[in-house]
């Protein structure tokens, strides 16, 4: 929310309201906490109502005829925009534009693997960037190039759609393709990369530990086992020392 503070003859921008003892003006349109039209009253008495409310009086609207103030716990509020912000930053799409490069003799096997390599791009909101790289007499004859670009874009059409159209740039021939709608994801392909691999180590290191855990449960029980032995045959002699004792 933006503030505006009237100064003189010129406007001041700042970024908070004015709260309780800031507010100067002898009288406010009271809002109450609950949104209720409280109604135009003195700004000393809306003061009173904010502390007996354990609540802030702030100024909504300065440059209203009188201002508007609301009852409202402004120290929440401010936490409570703080996590709005942050859960926007998080979710703001971060679309990046990925490349992949293609021969214009590519065999069928090679072209389903790049093409799965698009699709993946796109179905995580990235751009894709094609590229099919001419060789030789293959530069006289681009239209070669152009039906394999679009043959792609055909095969993909779920999933993204042609923002650049095929356009050849030096030796190579380039079209640009988005994804469709919202991104599907808010993690980009970078970060579901790394979410993936944290979650690879996590899970090794879970092994590792459970394998660690197991072996000194084994080795314990070996030593136990080692210990009743000893004791057995301890007891064992010490009852054939006492038989002969006792003859």
């Amino acid at each position: 929310m933006e503030f505006r503070r009237a100064v003189g003859n010129g406007v001041i921008i700042s970024a908070e309201p004015r709260i309780n003892e800031e507010i100067r003006v002898p009288q406010v349109r009271l809002i109450g906490p609950k949104g209720e039209q409280v109604g135009v009253i003195a700004t000393s008495v809306a003061l009173n109502l904010a502390r007996e409310a354990s609540l802030d009086l702030v100024e909504v609207a300065p440059n209203a005829k009188p201002p508007v103030a609301k009852l409202i716990d402004y120290g929440k509020y401010k936490y409570n925009e703080k996590i709005k912000a942050r859960e926007a930053r998080r979710n703001q799409s971060t679309a990046e534009i990925k490349e992949i490069r293609f021969r214009l003799k590519i065999d069928d096997h090679d072209f389903d693997v790049k093409k799965g390599h698009v699709e993946r791009f796109l179905s995580g909101g990235d751009k894709v960037k094609v590229t099919i790289m001419l060789r030789g007499r293959e530069q006289s004859r681009p239209i070669g190039g152009v039906e394999l670009l679009r043959r792609l874009a055909d095969e993909v059409a779920e999933l993204g759609t042609i923002e650049s159209q095929p356009r050849q740039e030096g030796r190579n021939i380039i079209m640009v393709l988005a994804p469709k709608g919202k991104k599907v994801h808010t993690q980009s392909e970078q970060r579901r990369r790394g979410a993936s691999a944290r979650a690879e180590r996590q899970a090794r290191q879970a092994a590792r530990l459970a394998a660690k855990k197991e072996a000194q449960a084994e080795a314990a029980a070996e030593a136990h086992a080692e210990l009743n032995k000893t004791s057995v045959k301890e007891h064992t002699q010490k009852e054939g020392s006492n038989a002969e004792d006792e003859k």
